[in-house]
């Protein structure tokens, strides 16, 4: 008997019945059974309350960028009107100039002694609001000294 071999075919079989998928379920103790019908709709109930969670985390993040900006922002502002003002200039210049890079609101002080010129600069940073609207808002500040520099002959204050 020959058996007759043709090229690039195989023999086929019976087709297979699927069987179902069944995934295991660690149970405390050590004990391992199979996930059931029971436990359909976890996944959408666990995404239903992470979801928001992560969400609220993503504002909370981009909220505390906000805060490091800002404090940037008065940080500038301050360093601005201050050396505005150690140049001479009159401190409603001096303010201004500082307010051209700071936050909106921003509020200045300019004192000057001991041959030097300190200006505070401070501001308040809300809350982002939506589901953290619960938190304050934050008040940001910086303080720059700059020495004062000798007014020019015939230059008045």
């Amino acid at each position: 008997m020959c058996d007759e071999v043709t090229m690039g075919s195989r023999e086929r079989s019976a087709p297979r019945t699927r069987l179902p998928t069944v995934t295991a379920v660690h149970v405390p103790g050590g004990s391992v059974r199979p996930r059931g019908d029971d436990e359909r709709g976890a996944v959408t109930a666990e995404a239903a309350v992470v979801i928001p969670l992560l969400l609220a985390v993503a504002m909370a993040l981009v909220w505390l960028v906000a805060l490091a900006a800002t404090q940037v922002r008065v940080v500038d502002a301050a360093r601005e009107a201050a050396r505005a003002a150690a140049r001479g200039e009159p401190d409603a210049v001096s303010v201004e100039r500082g307010r051209q890079v700071a936050p909106d609101g921003a509020r200045f002080e300019i004192s000057r002694g001991g041959g030097a010129v300190t200006v505070r600069v401070a501001a308040d940073v809300k809350g982002p609001g939506g589901l953290l609207a619960f938190l304050p808002a934050v008040p940001v500040s910086s303080e720059a000294v700059a020495a004062e520099e000798p007014a020019m002959a015939g230059e008045a204050r």
